[in-house]
């Protein structure tokens, strides 16, 4: 029979056990309630962003332009109609020549550049550097370039689909899609091919490929950036069923000197063309498009602004 003392040893031992595994769960749920109250503050600061009147849910019109003059206004005469009541018949035109955009605007019309009236301007267009941007009331517009292509960009501060954005759909946090990665660097960066909604491409330079695990498979994806933070565009199985079909973003971490960082796919976001028919935005490239559901992140807002 056991002695009274090999028990006591065996009830000290077998409690001393319970209190370590009670200290290292606590330890554990500790530090996920800390990750939590992380990615739950990012998405709202995502969230507040999104509110603000500049946001991607400010956008109200997409015009592309042909050579020569382009009016705009509320008249439905006008190459580009906006249809809001208190806004002039004509606010002005745009006469584009070769690359280069005019603004003049109608007689009589207050178009502001900088607090200051403006009858006409040269405008630079976004892949410039910082575009030329014009103000009338809650309305902005500046030029955008895509391909071959210049179009008028319209924004509006007070539009009602800030209002309406109450909330974006995302997957429970979940630490274990936190997922370290090396990134094995090109000798020289490559560019890559980014398809766009609108049917052109893009080209992005990529400093090399990060590889990673999930549930023992080796999967890889291709980053923009360069000394800084890294940037992908990627698509996985939830695409057009739970997320965006049109993939979604992600920023990473700059790699250490060893070229490690985490993908934090907690963090993966909607792009804007979700928010508003009026985005133009990169899609995954084939190399980014990933076989496997990735159940994290944000999910798509149906119908949201279309």
């Amino acid at each position: 029979m056991m002695s009274n003392v090999v028990k006591r040893i065996l009830i000290w031992f077998v409690l001393t056990m319970v209190l370590m595994n009670g200290c290292e769960n606590q330890k554990k749920t500790k530090i996920n309630d800390e990750y939590t109250r992380q990615i739950e503050k990012w998405r709202a600061e995502r969230f507040n962003r999104l509110k603000s009147p500049d946001s991607w849910l400010s956008l109200a019109g997409l015009f592309w332009l042909e050579k020569g003059e382009n009016t705009f206004g509320s008249d439905m005469d006008n190459d580009f109609v906006i249809e809001k009541k208190e806004l002039p018949p004509r606010i002005g035109a745009f006469l584009l020549k070769d690359e280069s955009v005019l603004f003049k605007s109608a007689q009589g019309v207050r178009v502001n550049h900088r607090d200051k009236i403006i009858e006409e301007i040269p405008m630079r267009h976004d892949a410039q550097g910082k575009p030329t941007v014009l103000k009338r009331g809650s309305l902005s517009w500046y030029v955008i370039k895509r391909g071959d292509k210049l179009g008028i960009r319209l924004k509006d501060s007070r539009h009602p689909r800030i209002q309406q954005l109450k909330q974006i759909n995302a997957f429970p946090v979940d630490k274990n899609w936190k997922i370290k990665a090396v990134l094995e660097k090109y000798d020289k960066p490559k560019i890559m091919q980014i398809p766009t909604v609108l049917g052109t491409i893009e080209e992005q330079s990529s400093p090399g490929i990060l590889v990673f695990e999930i549930d023992g498979t080796t999967y890889q994806l291709h980053p923009g950036g360069s000394d800084g933070d890294l940037f992908v565009i990627f698509g996985d199985l939830t695409n057009t069923h739970e997320t965006y079909g049109g993939g979604r973003f992600l920023v990473i971490d700059k790699p250490d000197e060893s070229g490690t960082t985490w993908i934090d796919f907690n963090k993966a976001y909607n792009p804007p063309c979700v928010f508003s028919p009026f985005a133009t935005c990169p899609l995954p490239p084939e190399e980014n498009q990933l076989k496997v559901r990735i159940v994290a992140g944000e999910k798509m807002i149906k119908d949201f602004g279309h």
